[in-house]
């Protein structure tokens, strides 16, 4: 307990109301000596480093085993293998796609992308089919083959495809209802450029092979009475 003559501690610049003091600041400069501590120390207050903290000792083990199990992970060390090409699939393959937005359109496979993933286009003049990536689970291959050895594909890898991350922004009441207004992605002029450089040589290659162009242009789709386990393509 504190001792009874202890004095109870008196403010220098005593409340006139709560909040507002008797004395204004730059009275309480004087009256506190502050001046005469920065006259002493070169017009600048004194500053004292940080005491380096002490280091910590180190744990000791714990003297009993947990009553659970602690689960710790295993380390993979398998090494990804690159996805196996079919061997119906090769570069100028005419590919079928059976499923997404092309559903039923003809394709030429130009090669296969680091990821695993087929690299084909329509191409985009022929049948509206622009560069893009396809599973090869997802395609049938036929037996109709295309010469693409004027085709230079060596720029398009999978960072080609990958969409810029755009940072999302809170709207507002009627920025909710103005949605329909604004505009619509427009795609890159250079990949318009890269589009058109493929479908250029890819269709004089086309053009070259009798009712070629004809063929991709046409959808692929089952009519009744047809067996897909029977069809050749």
């Amino acid at each position: 307990m504190a001792p009874k003559d202890r004095k109870p501690r008196v403010t220098r610049n005593p409340d006139l109301i709560r909040g507002v003091g008797k004395h204004s600041r730059s009275k309480m400069y004087h009256k506190r000596g502050l001046w005469a501590i920065k006259a002493k120390n070169g017009g600048v207050f004194p500053r004292h480093d940080a005491k380096p903290a002490a280091p910590k000792p180190e744990e000791k083990p714990p003297k009993f085993y947990p009553a659970d199990d602690v689960k710790k992970p295993l380390v993979n060390k398998r090494k990804p293998k690159p996805t196996k090409l079919r061997s119906s699939i090769t570069p100028g393959t005419i590919l079928i796609i059976l499923a997404g937005r092309f559903k039923g359109k003809r394709v030429v496979f130009l090669k296969q992308l680091p990821s695993g993933l087929l690299l084909v286009t329509g191409p985009f003049k022929v049948n509206g089919v622009p560069l893009r990536r396809v599973n090869q689970s997802y395609v049938i291959g036929t037996s109709t083959k295309v010469d693409i050895s004027g085709v230079n594909a060596e720029k398009f890898d999978d960072k080609y495809f990958a969409k810029e991350v755009e940072k999302k922004k809170k709207k507002g009441e009627g920025e909710f209802f103005e949605a329909e207004k604004e505009e619509k992605k427009t795609l890159p002029q250079g990949k318009k450029d890269d589009q058109k450089a493929v479908d250029a040589s890819l269709i004089k290659a086309i053009e070259g092979v009798p009712e070629l162009k004809s063929y991709l242009a046409a959808r692929f789709s089952l009519s009744s009475g047809m067996k897909p386990h029977e069809l050749v393509f």
